[in-house]
């Protein structure tokens, strides 16, 4: 190693014993390379080569000789950029290597890695980079909120003043009837304030803007998420029930009613017995044409209503949803008003109320069983836009398919679908704004001779945090795509809106379930302190990926609406079909699956937005043939179609997941191009492509088994992803402040550190 010529490889040695491991792979291209050098002996080359022998690794003293080496034969280190910059201050001046910069270059490229990164390595002083980061102010805070917020900025202005009063601080008791009180009482405030009724008819009181509404309910979900879920009770899934599936009678006599919370009200849909199954539901409405009105009965205890919002303590009335029945005939389920309690709070006569008790979170809302008893109410309380009783006591509707009458009533209630992932996203918000905060006051560790370091400037750290607050900007531009296209729906639309809500509010509560485990874990001790309030966060969102629909069973009506979008594209997988999708994939296999697109790792290439998309297209457009091909082949084996199904669920939520993927980064990227300050462009299209590739990380397995990438380009993604998480790591804070949460509402003590 004396020998000035081998000392010049000592940095490609270090490199490729760096991870502990040196694959056949990184060892043939490094043979490859060296034995294609004129500027070294027979002699040289072997002994270089006998430090990488994969049977023979080099002790940890050695591989720490190797790096005091480069560090000692380094000036300045400013100046290095390239393992061939510290291969040149190595050399000396008995070997001229400046021929070999375009060589070096090649194998960084082959090898898969970054030299910046390894340079790294080298760069351990109390000056070193992970000691002197920080937060810098890279962009202007107030444009990147104005873009977040967009046109709903006033209202949710209006909503941040409202909550940031003091009368809305932080109930503190752990007694649960007190607890219920204070957020009924701030739900009196919001309604005083118009926010309840923002989506109901003007005629009615109401702001007639669905927008605000959404806007509203993610607004005030940076405070206590025990009042979005009332407040989304009272004014979304009472209230909007009313509206959607009711006629003009109902909207005079309730609505008004309910947008001032002068009628509390719940929402009583599920069972006992069944959640996600709502055509199994039990309850009955028995029409009696003689005196023209419903019979609403429990027919045993497993069919009770179960976990309904509002119904333990406060609500007056409910939404009922029961099977109709008419002279013995079942007409599937229809909705109906059911009174539950006077306004003293008393229960009629027939109603049998349960408390569902204390939960894992959201204790500020009063869940409830309730159970009827043959309760008698009148013709004119079924809520009928769908379907209703005539004056001869017959069915009728306008729509004649009973399952399309079904589905028609359910897809009028998808609302609960967008709101509920936009509030989980604040919720995410939330934790990370608090985690990464602490993470860039907390500070252990640090470099010889330096002082301890903040604990964001560690790698490891940014990788737990920094591509969660990627994921949540792309979730964000996902869930606007969504609400845009809820709000400017057509009846031809509604089917493939109506699942991708089910999935996004399946990928949204997923997405804030595992960011807030990782923002506890990230916060130590103090994450797991009331006080921080990651604890509530994580308790309050968990029932979110369960209600408005389970997510696994939403995930599966998700790949059932993109099965049938197949089945349109490519008939039904005849001849023809299989035919035009053979083409699909051969022109694939050209474009993106030759050799030098599998293996290519240059920066442009990784950093290329067009890069993304398209991995993540291929990637959802296979899986999705896949699964087809898959279920026909069954069905042609004499299998029936229900069992078949059940054959590939697992493979249907990876068909719902690769669509959803491409969809939130697709949205992500369309939502940056209409972005004009350059600087926040700038910052933007950093946390795009740390989503894009982190995203392609997770998923590393299936591109290398589908061929669609090499080894060698999955690891120079990891790499990408660890330098993206460096480059925005300065830029962190400025990012969870962009949010522009009320302090108030954030209200943990590490969240000021």
């Amino acid at each position: 190693m004396e020998n000035s010529k081998i000392k010049a490889f000592i940095p490609l040695l270090y490199l490729v014993w760096s991870d502990d491991l040196l694959t056949k792979y990184e060892f043939d291209t490094l043979k490859g390379f060296i034995n294609s050098l004129n500027l070294i002996s027979s002699e040289e080359k072997q002994y270089i080569l006998s430090k990488v022998d994969i049977s023979n690794p080099p002790s940890r003293n050695e591989l720490a000789q190797w790096k005091l080496d480069v560090e000692n034969s380094i000036k300045d280190k400013s100046s290095i950029k390239s393992i061939f910059d510290i291969a040149i201050a190595l050399s000396g001046k008995d070997l001229d290597i400046s021929s070999l910069e375009s060589d070096f270059a090649k194998l960084e490229n082959d090898l898969g890695v970054l030299g910046e990164e390894l340079i790294q390595n080298f760069k351990t002083k109390s000056n070193s980079l992970t000691a002197t980061t920080k937060t810098t102010d890279n962009f202007d805070i107030q444009k990147l909120t104005a873009i977040l917020d967009g046109e709903q900025a006033s209202i949710i202005k209006k909503v941040k003043e409202v909550i940031s009063r003091p009368e809305f601080a932080y109930e503190t008791s752990t007694d649960i009837l007190v607890y219920r009180q204070k957020v009924y009482d701030w739900c009196k405030i919001l309604a005083e304030e118009n926010l309840g009724n923002m989506a109901y008819p003007k005629q009615y009181g109401g702001g007639e803007n669905i927008a605000d509404y959404f806007a509203v309910m993610e607004t005030l979900s940076y405070h206590d998420l025990s009042l979005v879920i009332k407040f989304g009770v009272q004014f979304g899934l009472w209230g909007m029930s009313v509206q959607s599936l009711g006629t003009e009678k109902h909207y005079a006599k309730y609505l008004k009613d309910i947008g001032s919370l002068k009628i509390p009200g719940c929402f009583a849909m599920t069972e006992t017995h069944h959640g996600s199954n709502v055509k199994g539901l039990e309850t009955t409405a028995t029409y009696s044409h003689n005196d023209k009105t419903f019979i609403i009965h429990t027919p045993h205890k497993k069919a009770q209503k179960e976990y309904i919002g509002n119904a333990a303590v406060h609500g007056q009335m409910a939404t009922v949803f029961a099977k109709l029945i008419i002279d013995d005939h079942d007409y599937g389920v229809n909705a109906f008003v059911v009174p539950l309690r006077d306004t003293n709070g008393n229960t009629f006569n027939g109603i049998t109320i349960g408390d569902c008790g204390h939960k894992m979170g959201l204790n500020g809302v009063d869940n409830g069983t309730i159970i009827f008893d043959n309760v008698v109410i009148p013709k004119e309380n079924m809520l009928d836009r769908f379907a209703s009783v005539n004056d001869k006591g017959e069915f009728e509707s306008p729509i004649p398919s009973d399952n399309r009458r079904f589905f028609t009533m359910l897809g009028t209630l998808v609302g609960g679908r967008i709101g509920i992932p936009r509030s989980a996203l604040s919720a995410a918000k939330s934790g990370l704004t608090i985690a990464i905060r602490y993470s860039d006051e907390r500070r252990q560790f640090g470099p010889e001779g330096g002082s301890e370091v903040p604990i964001l400037n560690y790698r490891m750290h940014q990788r737990r945090l920094l591509p969660h607050l990627a994921k949540t900007y792309a979730v964000h531009f996902g869930l606007q795509y969504l609400t845009s296209r809820f709000l400017k729906k057509t009846e031809s639309e509604m089917q493939e809106i109506e699942a991708l809500a089910a999935g996004m509010k399946s990928y949204s509560t997923w997405s804030t379930r595992d960011i807030l485990q990782e923002c506890r874990e990230a916060c130590g001790g103090k994450g797991y302190l009331s006080e921080n309030r990651i604890d509530a966060l994580k308790n309050d969102t968990e029932i979110y990926t369960t209600f408005e629909g389970d997510n696994t069973v939403l995930m599966q009506l998700v790949a059932k609406n993109r099965l049938s979008e197949f089945r349109k594209s490519f008939g039904e997988m005849g001849s023809l079909g299989m035919i035009n999708y053979v083409f699909e994939n051969a022109r694939t296999a050209i474009s993106e699956k030759n050799p030098i697109a599998t293996r290519r790792t240059d920066e442009e290439h990784l950093l290329d937005s067009q890069f993304h998309l398209q991995a993540f297209q291929h990637r959802e457009k296979t899986i999705l043939a896949s699964a087809a091909n898959r279920i026909k082949k069954l069905i042609d084996s004499g299998l029936e179609a229900y069992d078949a199904f059940n054959v590939v669920q697992h493979q249907m939520i990876d068909v719902a997941q690769a669509y959803l993927e491409r969809v939130v980064l697709e949205q992500f990227q369309v939502g940056i191009s209409k972005v004009e300050d350059v600087k926040t462009k700038e910052i933007l299209v950093k946390l795009n492509q740390l989503f894009a590739l982190s995203q392609i990380e997770k998923n590393k397995a299936w591109y290398l088994e589908d061929s669609y990438m090499d080894a060698v380009k999955t690891k120079a993604i990891r790499k990408m992803v660890n330098q993206l998480c460096w480059d925005i790591r300065p830029d962190a804070v400025s990012l969870v402040n962009a949010f522009d949460i009320p302090e108030s509402c954030l209200a943990a003590p590490i969240a000021f550190y």
